[in-house]
């Protein structure tokens, strides 16, 4: 996907106060008013939105919201379903052109979606060099599949993969682009647990390698605080809240820190109070 920027008429005003979650903010290990890794400073945001408005016959799903992502950084957005997240993310990756306002991604953009979505009459290695306009296309696909630990599996069929192994496939797929916006919408839900968390491990280290921004759409909270920079509560088609996490990873769910911004969060996604106080009583 060639690097784009694109703005949109936007024939909408909004007064409502709406949580700032525009620049600056720090980049993904460095404090505000320090340098992001990877000589990413300075060059803007991966993604800029400004009055984003999205509507569906009479039903807005964005209304108005503003949002910056910096050069490197890893975002998670939560809200309940419905409420846009996953209309943002297509915003973003250039697949929904019924949206208005200020919309700005200048650098490549990759997307990994819920279902891996391997074209199931090629092979793995075909998959990831599928539109790649790059020299040496099939080294650098054999590449990232090494990265993903998928080397082994580069000439088998999509459908002989696990679960585990599609998702790698196309986290691959996706990187192989290298991207300077990554786009995850809810990749590792239909995962089982254990095969989640080292899908985990896998896109945090890959993302350490890589320092594309990353802007992660999911329902998991927990999965929100073990992987993001700043986590975003989307409502009513506005951020809502947004919570900044400087915690070293790989970080530890019982941290009185995550343990009081979880409850936060659990509580701007309208969770009833007598539910947290249970779930209060289950840390420390």
């Amino acid at each position: 996907m060639a690097p784009r920027l694109r703005i949109v008429k936007n024939n909408n005003t909004h007064s409502a106060e709406r949580i700032d979650a525009t620049l600056p903010v720090p980049g993904p290990t460095a404090p505000a008013g320090q340098a992001v890794p990877n000589g990413q400073a300075g060059s803007g945001p991966a993604a800029s939105v400004r009055g984003l408005t999205r509507r569906f016959g009479d039903r807005t799903v964005l209304d108005g919201l503003d949002l910056d992502i910096a050069p490197g950084e890893f975002v998670a957005m939560i809200g309940r379903s419905g409420t846009g997240k996953s209309t943002l993310l297509r915003a973003l990756a250039g697949l929904d052109s019924g949206t208005s306002g200020t919309l700005s991604v200048p650098g490549e953009t990759a997307v990994a979606f819920q279902e891996p979505r391997l074209v199931p009459w090629k092979r793995v290695l075909a998959n990831l060099t599928l539109g790649l306009r790059t020299p040496a296309a099939e080294a650098v696909a054999r590449a990232a599949l090494d990265e993903v630990g998928l080397a082994d599996r580069a000439g088998a069929w999509p459908l002989t993969l696990s679960g585990g192994e599609a998702q790698r496939a196309s986290l691959a797929r996706a990187l192989v682009r290298q991207p300077s916006l990554l786009l995850l919408d809810e990749p590792f839900s239909a995962l089982d647990a254990l095969t989640r968390i080292g899908m985990h491990r896998l896109v945090l280290s890959l993302w350490e390698r890589h320092r594309p921004a990353v802007l992660l759409v999911t329902h998991d909270v927990d999965e929100a605080l073990t992987l993001a920079d700043r986590i975003l509560v989307l409502r009513d088609g506005r951020i809502a809240h947004s919570a900044p996490i400087d915690l070293p990873r790989p970080r530890d769910r019982d941290h009185p820190g995550l343990t009081g911004l979880r409850l936060r969060l659990l509580a701007e996604l309208g969770v009833p109070l007598e539910e947290l106080a249970a779930i209060e009583g289950d840390y420390p």
